[in-house]
């Protein structure tokens, strides 16, 4: 693997220092025909394939070793693989006909092709449940109409996964959803571009609307081993348990930019790692590259297509929401001590910033998943009878380890009836903790204890932080006729 890592990280400095300059490219759409095809050619995509269709096998650490290289020096070029490998390729290895699998292995091998998934749409978001897009059966084929939008890689992706729901007799809508796979070299299956969005940030990757009017074979409907909800949640919970091998090299970045430009950066007759309030933001990013390695660590040993995610919720939203969190962070506190060079499109903190914001928005709002984690929880401690946090954690697997650390900031009872903005509170503490087991796990590896005894200091700071939060009596709400009686003018 060492040696296969080596060589796509030759390629990518090739590519975006030697072949063009990265910092042009982060100004321009897309990427230039060359620059692809010097980091394709090392055929990054094979991580994602099985052995016996040629690939490298779909091991874990070794696709999180492939996002990590990519991110460190284009967070975009990590979201195209990272798109490529959980929201396709991963897919069609576990669920798609054996029939279909050798064709479409191959031309990735050999033919630098991508695929995507598509689940989105312009009236329902992340109300996935309730997706219009529909087929039917004509013959032994299926017809799907519909329209989807925000894919990655619109217009660019070979091959897609489109969800849809069956009709029925009654003309409604099946409840289940079903995936389907498109190949664009084939007509019938084309799908059609209506516009390209212009993104903020993620230059390189096209986000678009897409109008659906096509016919697939039946073998290239992806065959769920219960449900098809359960199959479209075990793919979006690996999917999100990958988040972590994107940040990894992305956070390392970071920090390796911060460190450097600090360390060189005089004031007076001292650097700027000379400031305490330096110290301390830098020690952030520091404590957001070990929670993230344990994260990678956790994944490798728990995300492979021959486990079913279907049910681990709270563990893949905790992974995804908080180590997007951290990415952001990270990136603005590399632009503060970057001075007014950071703050630039050019600069790898000002791109780093607008690029990890849409992190923590798609695949599920970060506000969203700890909402959710914290409704699960809750439910648990309501089946277990336990009304306090601090002794349910000690009991729940995956915060075992961790709640001593933590057990009495936690010792409290959340109760009934939380407000959405107190459960996204409880729901990032609650992550921390998970975090924090994740941590203690690696440092059991042999991970560096200097680095381990920072994070942990940073994950109870932050705990002790929202634990204040749920105390405070927050009801404000938005006043939507605010205008009447509120002109600082007419007071002057």
């Amino acid at each position: 693997m060492a040696i296969f890592i080596q060589r796509f990280e030759r390629a990518l400095r090739e590519a975006f220092y030697e072949q063009a300059d990265i910092n042009q490219l982060s100004l321009q759409r897309g990427l230039p025909a060359a620059v692809w095809t010097r980091i394709m050619d090392e055929v990054p995509l094979s991580v994602a394939i099985p052995r016996e269709y040629g690939g490298r096998g779909s091991i874990v650490k070794e696709c999180l070793a492939l996002l990590s290289a990519a991110s460190y020096e284009s967070l975009p070029l990590s979201l195209t693989f990272g798109i490529n490998i959980a929201l396709f390729l991963e897919p069609v290895s576990k669920y798609a006909n054996e029939q279909v699998k050798a064709p479409i292995f191959d031309r990735f091998l050999t033919q630098q092709c991508m695929g995507g998934l598509m689940i989105t749409e312009p009236d329902y978001g992340s109300d996935a449940l309730n997706m219009r897009t529909s087929y039917r059966t004509v013959g032994e084929d299926y017809r799907i109409s519909g329209t989807k939008h925000w894919q990655g890689l619109t217009g660019q992706a070979d091959f897609w996964l489109v969800t849809a729901r069956g009709q029925l007799p009654n003309g409604e809508l099946a409840r289940d959803i079903d995936f389907f796979i498109t190949d664009n070299a084939v007509p019938a299956q084309q799908i059609k571009v209506e516009r390209l969005y212009n993104n903020l940030g993620l230059y390189m990757i096209p986000y678009g609307l897409n109008t659906i009017d096509i016919q697939v074979p039946a073998q290239q409907r992806l065959i769920a081993e219960s449900t098809g909800i359960k199959m479209m949640l075990d793919i979006l919970h690996r999917s999100r348990m990958q988040f972590p091998g994107m940040g990894m090299g992305f956070i390392k970045r970071m920090l390796d930019e911060a460190i450097s430009h600090c360390s060189q950066r005089m004031v007076g007759s001292s650097n700027l790692l000379a400031l305490d309030s330096v110290q301390f933001q830098l020690s952030r990013i520091q404590a957001a590259y070990t929670i993230c390695s344990a994260m990678c660590h956790r994944s490798s040993q728990i995300s492979g297509i021959s486990h079913n995610l279907a049910t681990e919720g709270i563990e893949a939203n905790a992974m995804k929401a908080l180590v997007t969190d951290l990415m952001q962070e990270s990136a603005q506190l590399c632009l503060q001590v970057s001075g007014a060079n950071g703050y630039k499109i050019s600069h790898i903190a000002g791109r780093g910033i607008v690029d990890s914001r849409p992190f923590q928005i798609f695949e599920g709002s970060n506000e969203m998943l700890y909402t959710q984690i914290a409704e699960m929880i809750l439910k648990k401690m309501r089946k277990d009878k336990e009304p306090n946090l601090a002794t349910f954690l000690a009991t729940y697997g995956l915060t075992r380890d961790a709640s001593a650390h933590v057990k009495d900031t936690l010792d409290f009872e959340p109760g009934e009836g939380l407000m959405q903005r107190k459960l996204v509170d409880l729901g990032k503490i609650i992550s921390r903790v998970i975090a924090a087991s994740y941590v203690l796990a690696l440092a059991n590896e042999g991970f560096r204890d200097d680095l381990v005894t920072g994070s942990m200091e940073h994950i109870r700071r932050d705990i002790a932080h929202l634990v204040s939060n749920l105390y405070l009596d927050n009801r404000v709400k938005v006043i939507d006729d605010y205008v009447a009686e509120s002109d600082w003018l007419s007071f002057t």
